[in-house]
């Protein structure tokens, strides 16, 4: 046996010294890594999307990322979606788009065995097509049920299983997921569910329109463990020139909030990027208040705003996070 790995009882020990570092490779830097589980996230309709089949054309057709970046090598995309029909708006869409639609395949959902996100055809799949991304689309619609996001063990099995099938392919995925309104209270979302939806996740992007400019949709970076979080990327969905990249802007959460007067307190946006920050998973408090300080939003006020609208607070390991009240988590709560 190798010095550097010893068998006690039924577990292996590798030593750090064994193992061979290695570079994060990206599909679209710092946006989308391969071998990693995005979250892409937004209100419906939105654009989420139409902005995903875009890159999946810009694949297919070996062309750069839209900031120019990536190896401009034509490759696989898996794109399985569960809500738009295939023949009248998925494929019409990535022609639209200009895609090799012979590049692009999906997993046909038989009705007594659906696809669901542990499901091992998956990553056959992906194996078989030699994918570069992987598309779910959405997220909600691959999980067994919808009480299955918020039971924390559940989606830490599904969502660590799917993240190994990332790195061991190196394929690229993303999860699509829609903030849905709730039924209970106006103006509140409910979000993706369990915390372990964002922990899995490496990089966390949100969609949003920007109020003043209606036809501009703006990609907003909101989570990265792997580099620095990215500048927020604009498109436009224009409904008589259709799709278009407009490109990197300076942009905040809170140009994609709903328009506001110059008279608005500072609890008033506090209270509003609250709600953005926290509308599609639960956050690090500490991240928060880094967030809310760029903006020029200090403690006291986060703390009043959290207090105002019912925030729950819970700690999840040595972090504590927040949440908007209405979803579940597991943890230590006050």
């Amino acid at each position: 046996m190798a010095q550097n790995e010893k068998e006690q009882n039924d577990y292996r020990i590798t030593y750090y010294n064994a193992v061979s570092s290695k570079e994060v490779d990206w599909l679209w830097y710092p946006y989308i890594p391969y071998g990693k589980i995005t979250i892409l996230q937004g209100d419906p309709g939105e654009g989420k999307s139409t902005m995903m089949m875009q890159l999946a054309a810009l694949i297919t057709t070996g062309k750069a990322m839209p900031d120019g970046s990536g190896d401009k090598i034509p490759g696989n995309v898996i794109y399985q979606a569960a809500e738009d029909g295939i023949e009248d708006t998925i494929k019409p869409r990535l022609e639209a788009a200009g895609a090799d639609c012979s590049r692009i395949a999906f997993l046909e959902q038989p009705d007594e065995e659906p696809i669901l996100l542990n499901d091992t055809r998956l990553a056959q799949a992906i194996e078989g097509t030699q994918a570069k991304l992987l598309v779910i689309d959405p997220l909600q619609a691959y999980l067994r049920m919808d009480s299955e996001m918020q039971r924390t063990n559940s989606v830490r099995s599904v969502l660590t299983n799917l993240a190994k099938v990332a790195e061991r392919t190196g394929c690229a995925v993303v999860l699509i997921g829609h903030m849905n309104k709730s039924n209970r209270t106006k103006g509140i979302y409910r979000g993706l569910g369990s915390i372990d939806i964002a922990a899995v996740a490496r990089s966390i992007l949100l969609v949003g329109r920007d109020r003043n400019i209606p036809h501009y949709r703006v990609m907003l970076q909101i989570k990265n463990n792997l580099a620095p979080e990215g500048k927020a990327y604009v498109f436009e969905l224009h409904p008589d020139f259709g799709f278009r990249w407009i490109g990197q802007e300076e942009y905040e959460v809170e140009d994609l909030l709903s328009h506001k007067s110059k008279t608005d307190s500072k609890l008033d946006k506090a209270k509003d990027y609250l709600q953005l920050l926290l509308s599609g998973t639960d956050m690090a408090c500490a991240d928060i208040f880094d967030k809310m300080r760029a903006n020029g939003i200090g403690k006291r006020t986060v703390e009043q705003a959290k207090k105002d609208m019912g925030i729950i607070s819970y700690k999840l390991g040595d972090k504590w996070y927040w949440q908007l009240n209405g979803s579940d988590a597991s943890g230590e709560r006050i």
